[in-house]
């Protein structure tokens, strides 16, 4: 006989195997049921419902005098629940139906029809959808069963392209923004998100809390009801430190200029505020809410209407760069304001001859009369004595070559031309390149934006501050969350004398120079034209200007920028004009309003 007895050992093993299996089994039973039941709790709640989000109404966007740049309006959006099975036929016919009264294609909404059967998800067959074809939709619901119309909040600009570069738009998250927000629970995968401007440097205020409607699925994930809709919450509001009035005139001006492109930027001196910011090409922000497809109609070649001339165009400065030449003159102490320069009409370098703008030439020519007309051969001969390294340092000291700091994207940094830029990358300097420099020309680049601040700086006696354009930011509640403020990037130390001999320049530029087109009654004005040379073209034309009234500090400076204008004075000087007069309209008006004084009747000794 076998002896078939297990031997105490194995059995000794086999027992401890199963109390450590049970063990185990126990642990992970109290894992499920104590430890992390509220985490498996909403995983399965989650799998019980669904959730059709609706957009909430992004925070508002006000100009300083509270005119609405961006609100949002109702939306209606046509959603399909998969619930009982339908024959193939069935839902061919509903989905021609849907397609005729959308005027949508009849292959896509039938594949999104299939889609959300397949999957048995809720899908949306059409967004932003026309009142009157709401109400065809509507017949519909009691045929076709499944089929329902939602109300959402959609973006809308009431002045369609007014301010656009500064506004920006939204448009759908792409794969990239969705992966970065995947985890944050304010968004879905068909969230928009600001995609330009502010809207997309302040996405985390203008975004509200979706609302949403919530529904009761069955295992396979079929609509069993809706359990309940949740209020969406809007965000917050913007308001901004841009003057409605004088944006529309700086839009009105560029987009009757010759040629309808170019920029205008005006900022407060006192503080580096936006007044007005225009870019042109402009976009209506609406038609990227709507279909987000503009970027199709543009004919081959043609800029995109979303770069921003303001903060992206570097040209050469042409003429108003002679600010930044004169106070390198100024401080080299090597030219006296008073000493003259004959100018024939041109200057002759050896090698080459440079000609002044005048043909027929100026002849003698002091500080104050070569920054009045803007003769190129006084600066010729100025800059020849003040030495290239000088205009050179005060370009940088202008801040010339680096971005103004506006909380704005892809802001590019124009370029600084001199001899310190040349010997850094092993190349020669010749005195052509020194005449060029001197009236900003060669390879020179200034943004709208940088000419905006030099010549705010001038005004304000070489402070720049970082240009702000967002005044406070108030939540749905009231409550103010934010002010805007100024903040000094840096300053330009020049002498008394020379802020004052720059200052009585550019005021004779516009009592009898080149800017007295931009002359205004009741303001002392302080500008500089500029015809920069354009090898693609017609010459751009520049100005920049600013204005005091009864000598009080000046609350406006602007720059004005218009492609192949040909000649500042006659291009950019009007569209400066009618920008300062907006931003100064109380204050001229008050002027206007008050009585003449003026002086004593003379006594019978005073006839003589």
């Amino acid at each position: 006989m076998i002896d078939r007895q297990i031997p105490q050992a194995r059995l000794d093993f086999i027992w401890t195997l199963s109390y450590g299996l049970t063990l185990l089994f126990l642990l992970r039973l109290v894992n499920l049921q104590i430890l992390n039941t509220a985490h498996f709790r909403e995983i399965a709640e989650k799998n019980r419902t669904q959730i059709i989000a609706q957009s909430a109404p992004r925070g508002r966007i006000f100009s300083f005098d509270e005119t609405a740049i961006a609100t949002s309006k109702p939306s209606f959006s046509l959603i399909y629940f998969p619930g009982q099975l339908k024959t193939g036929a069935e839902t061919d016919r509903m989905a021609g139906a849907l397609s005729r009264q959308l005027g949508a294609d009849y292959e896509s909404i039938k594949s999104n029809i299939y889609r959300a059967t397949t999957r048995e998800k809720p899908v949306r067959l059409a967004e932003n959808l026309p009142p009157k074809a709401m109400l065809r939709l509507s017949e519909l619901k009691a045929v076709y069963p499944g089929v329902d119309i939602i109300v959402e909040a959609r973006r809308y600009y009431p002045f369609g392209a007014y301010l656009s570069h500064l506004a920006g738009y939204i448009g759908k998250m792409d794969p990239k923004e969705w992966a970065a927000r995947s985890t944050d629970k304010k968004y879905s995968m068909d969230s928009r998100i600001g995609k330009a401007g502010l809207e997309k440097m302040y996405e985390r205020e203008l975004k509200g809390r979706d609302g949403g409607i919530f529904l009761e699925v069955d295992s396979r994930g079929r609509l069993n009801r809706v359990l309940e809709s949740r209020k969406w919450a809007p965000g917050s509001d913007i308001f901004l430190t841009v003057d409605s009035k004088a944006q529309a005139a700086a839009e009105e001006g560029l987009e009757k200029s010759i040629s309808g492109k170019g920029a205008v930027v005006a900022l407060d001196p006192r503080n580096g505020a936006v007044l007005a910011f225009v870019s042109m090409p402009d976009y209506d922000p609406n038609q990227f809410v709507v279909s987000g497809a503009e970027k199709d109609k543009l004919a081959p070649g043609e800029i995109l209407p979303e770069f921003n001339v303001a903060l992206q165009g570097s040209y050469p400065p042409g003429s108003i760069f002679k600010i930044i030449t004169a106070a390198a003159i100024l401080e080299s102490g090597r030219v006296k304001p008073e000493e003259t320069f004959f100018c024939p009409g041109y200057y002759d370098a050896g090698s080459r001859v440079f000609k002044c703008w005048e043909k027929k030439g100026h002849n003698k020519v002091d500080f104050i009369t070569g920054l009045t007309r803007s003769c190129d051969v006084y600066f010729y001969n100025a800059s020849q004595r003040a030495g290239a390294l000088a205009i050179e340092k005060y370009a940088r000291a202008f801040r010339l070559g680096q971005p103004s700091g506006i909380a704005l994207p892809e802001e590019k940094n124009g370029n600084v031309f001199g001899p310190g830029t040349r010997a850094a990358k092993k190349s020669y300097w010749f005195i052509g390149d020194t005449l060029n420099l001197a009236i900003g020309q060669g390879e020179t680049l200034m943004t709208p934006i940088q000419a905006a601040g030099m010549i705010a700086a001038v005004a304000n006696g070489g402070v720049f501050y970082r240009p702000y354009y967002v005044d406070r930011i108030v939540r749905g509640d009231g409550q103010t969350i934010s002010l805007g403020k100024p903040e000094i990037m840096s300053r330009v130390k020049l002498k008394e004398s020379t802020w004052a001999l720059i200052k009585a320049g550019l005021h004779n530029v516009v009592q009898g120079g080149t800017g007295y087109m931009a002359r205004i009654e009741g303001a002392e004005m302080y500008a500089k034209t500029g015809t920069a040379q354009n090898p693609q073209g017609k010459d751009h034309a520049w100005f920049v200007a600013y204005a005091t009234v009864d000598g009080k500090p000046s609350r406006v400076a602007v720059a004005v920028l218009v492609e192949h204008g040909l000649h500042g004075a006659s291009a950019a000087a009007p569209i400066a004009k009618a920008v300062i007069e907006a931003v100064l309209r109380d204050d001229l008006a008050a002027k206007k309003r008050l009585p003449f004084v003026g002086p004593p009747a003379p006594g019978p000794e005073g006839r003589g």
